[in-house]
């Protein structure tokens, strides 16, 4: 391959190529493959990938001798992820709390490595020849963009707070059973790590097809090449402002800006005008509340609830077309014809609250049904309450039964010949530029892949084997295999969507059907499930990023492993001092807020689907009976679509996808209309009208608008939080802030349409047995 230049601009070339590219849309994995354009024989500096998305913010050049295993990109990213990882396991534990995301390591890291390539020695040191000979440098040159992706890559990997942390805690503190910090470094490194070897394994089919874009990995992309690349922009665009003032001008007004919905002004976040004008109107404040509503007030200044769901800026536009429909269908239509009929009992319960209710109308008290040794009383349980699900979990529920079996039914109806050849090793698609460029570096063996897969599942078969968890083998190989199912489908609409797939509910279904009464063992088949899933999407995302920015894979490969690694070990370590330290520690009367708000949530839902159980909400004679009819329709949704696509392949029913359209509402709840619409409108100016009418500014500025907006309400949120917030009880009360306060809506007891009448609005069982009997 011929040597190419430094990470030329991507957009430097649309001038000169925008009459000759064709029309692509981004679609998942094309049956056929994908034809590249090139300007000669085999220049490769000329060809670029078919998307326009691609096109306008990565880089079709690359240069193989740029320096990535350096001593600053270990040093950046592993003090980076050190620091993120712990004050992130300490704000968890919060209420309320906020969490410092990859996207702030990005940006802290640049004026580090850029200071580092400053005051590093400039020389070259000799190793001896006993252990190999050769040199190194601890200053190679300017601080690259390889250097500065890896370094995102390590934060992406790391930061987040592991799922297995709830597992943990509630364990622990509600349970009352301590086994240790080894069962607790088992159990978090073997969910996070089995994730890591499945996004490898999948790699062939989620990484390499061009058609597979990975939205998100645009956005970092375009900010990357913004500011390491910024010579490009100013020469190929000198008669403009360049993409990297644009980026501090955005960036600066965003960090400015949320600082009124956010804390001065915060009736511009839930803009809910039709409650404020009808406050106690309780149809008005059900339709158009922001916060317990269905958010149909459409309005919010709040670029943190615009982009609650993603930014709509990255996201493509059919996508978002399918996302905001499935929301409409299941919010607007479904849920309210099925509450103000009090289908399930429905309207004894508020429209958007988010708990689960017992008969009397009252959010279900689960120490009622709990012995002191913490198990079901079975008799407690019969003569207080069933279990009712509020509105937005019947919408939700209808959703995630569906979504699971329509997901697999298209995928093989409409890749499956695709995948089947993959599995032959027949390519999916033509090579685009960027996986020709990835083949000046060694591949990462399968087998590196597959023993990581393998001894990190004997860890965890490990784990729940010699502490007393009542977890069989058999339970634990199911939860590592149901995500493996759901990897490549899940990958798919991860990959064109930018929206990941969530086993949450199936993940709680399962165990509880297989293990009755036993919240440990669901617990723990619900960490390995969702947590595997979860963090193989994300590990599979940065390989993407990685390819874009032509990392070496096996760097990508260690980079994305040791700091996985490390993350676990200041996670735990972090959570066992503060439980060590800290007096009261997930107590209601903390004095610190060190309340554990999430895991209090976590142990509710593991008392109701280990204790109380699916077959008691879902089994035969049960009010939900019916939701299982939810997975035959889901099955079999796609056929009638894919049939009649085949016999008339040019209708324009070829463009809908039912998959996406039934994930894209997975965000609800927490989010509601307000989230959805905003997102929606935001995303029809940028990514239809722009880009139709003005393609020369979408290509220069869509992505580092999505970048800055980002970038600058991040870096606000966290100043927010530790210089204002995080000292103070509460928030700034004034008219502004007090606005939704003051409606049905907003108010701090949720109401229901109907009251519940003193002796409920249903029988307990023991009243239905003593009934029958």
């Amino acid at each position: 391959m011929a040597s190419v230049r430094f990470q030329e601009s991507p957009i430097s070339i649309i001038d000169r190529k925008a009459s000759s590219y064709e029309d692509h849309t981004a679609y998942p994995m094309a049956n056929v493959g994908v034809q590249t354009r090139h300007s000669g024989e085999d220049d490769l500096d000329e060809e670029d990938s078919p998307y326009e998305e691609v096109r306008a913010s990565v880089s079709n050049t690359d240069d193989p001798s740029m320096p990535v295993n350096t001593f600053r990109m270990w040093t950046i990213g592993l003090l980076l992820t050190i620091l993120g990882a712990g004050m992130n396991t300490f704000f968890i534990f919060r209420s309320p709390y906020r969490l410092i995301v990859s996207y702030a390591v990005l940006l802290i890291a640049f004026p580090i490595g850029r200071f580092m390539a400053y005051i590093l020695p400039i020389r070259q040191w000799k190793l001896p020849r006993w252990i190999g000979g050769g040199s190194f440098s601890l200053n190679p040159g300017p601080f690259n963009i390889k250097e500065h992706v890896c370094i995102y890559m390590m934060a992406n990997a790391a930061v987040f707070p592991t799922y297995a942390m709830n597992t943990i805690v509630t364990t622990e503190h509600y349970y009352n059973l301590r086994w240790g910090i080894g069962f607790n470094f088992c159990l978090a490194i073997s969910t996070q790590i089995t994730g890591f070897g499945y996004a490898g394994v999948f790699r062939r089919l989620l990484v390499k097809p061009a058609s597979l874009i990975w939205p998100q990995n645009l956005v970092i992309s375009t900010l990357l090449n913004t500011l390491h690349a910024e010579e490009d922009f100013v020469r190929y665009f000198g008669s403009g402002i360049s993409r990297y003032r644009w980026f501090l001008w955005v960036s600066c007004g965003a960090a400015v800006w949320h600082w009124f919905p956010a804390y001065l002004f915060q009736g511009l976040s839930y803009f809910s005008f039709i409650c404020w004008i009808t406050p106690n109107n309780l149809i008005a404040n059900q339709l158009f509340g922001t916060k317990r509503g269905l958010g149909m007030s459409v309005l919010t200044f709040d670029w943190t609830q615009i982009a609650w769901i993603g930014s709509p800026l990255m996201i493509p536009w059919w996508a978002e077309v399918h996302i905001f429909l499935g929301f409409f269908i299941f919010w607007w239509i479904i849920q309210p014809a099925l509450y103000y009929s009090n289908t399930f009992y429905m309207s004894y319960m508020p429209m958007g609250d988010t708990n689960t209710y017992d008969r009397f109308g009252k959010v279900y008290n689960i120490s009622r049904i709990l012995t002191p040794q913490v198990t079901l009383n079975l008799t407690a349980y019969e003569e207080y309450s069933d279990l009712y699900l509020s509105p937005p979990y019947i919408s939700s529920y209808l959703l995630t039964f569906s979504l699971s079996t329509c997901i697999i039914t298209h995928t093989i109806l409409y890749h499956g010949r695709t995948l089947w050849n993959s599995f032959r090793h027949v390519d999916p698609e033509e090579e685009d530029i960027h996986a020709k460029l990835m083949k000046a570096y060694p591949e990462v063996p399968g087998w590196w892949y597959w023993t990581v897969i393998i001894g990190f599942f004997l860890i965890a078969a490990a784990a729940v084997q010699a502490w007393p968890t009542k977890v069989p083998v058999y339970a634990l190989i199911l939860s590592v295999v149901l995500p493996a199912i759901y990897m490549l489908p899940g990958g798919l609409i991860f990959a064109v969507t930018g929206q990941p797939l969530s086993l949450n509910v199936l993940a709680q279904i399962i165990p509880g059907m297989l293990l009755p009464g036993n919240p440990i063992a669901n617990m723990v088949f619900k960490c390995y499930s969702i947590e595997t899933l979860y963090s193989a999407q994300q590990f599979s995302q940065d390989l993407k990023l990685g390819h874009y920015i032509k990392v070496p894979p096996r760097t990508t490969f260690f980079v994305q492993l040791i700091a996985s690694c490390l993350s676990i070990v200041t996670q735990v370590g972090v959570k066992e001092w503060l439980f060590s330290v800290v007096p009261d520690m997930c107590s209601s009367t903390q004095k610190d807020n060190l309340t554990c708000p999430r895991h209090r949530v976590y142990f509710n839902a593991s008392a109701i689907w280990g204790l109380v159980g699916p077959t008691r909400m879902f089994g035969p004679g049960a009010l939900y009976n019916v939701f299982l009819w939810a997975l035959f329709a889901g099955a079999l949704a796609p056929f009638p679509l894919w049939y009649y696509q085949r016999r008339f392949p040019s209708t324009r029913l070829k463009y809908v996808n039912l998959p996406v359209m039934l994930n894209g509402p997975q965000s609800a709840p927490p989010a509601t209309g307000i989230n959805y619409v905003s997102f929606f409108i935001v995303g029809f100016i940028f990514q239809r009208l722009i880009r139709k009418h003005n393609f020369r500014w979408w290509a220069k500025f869509n992505y580092i608008t999505s970048a800055a907006l980002d970038g600058g309400t991040t870096i606000a949120v966290l100043i927010i939080f530790l210089a204002v917030q995080l000292h103070q009880k509460q928030d700034l009360s004034w008219w502004g802030n007090n606005l939704n306060s003051k409606t049905i809506d907003g108010a701090s007891v949720p109401t229901s349409l109907l009251k519940a009448p003193p002796d409920g609005f249903a029988l307990s069982t023991a009243q239905r047995l003593a009934a029958a009997g």
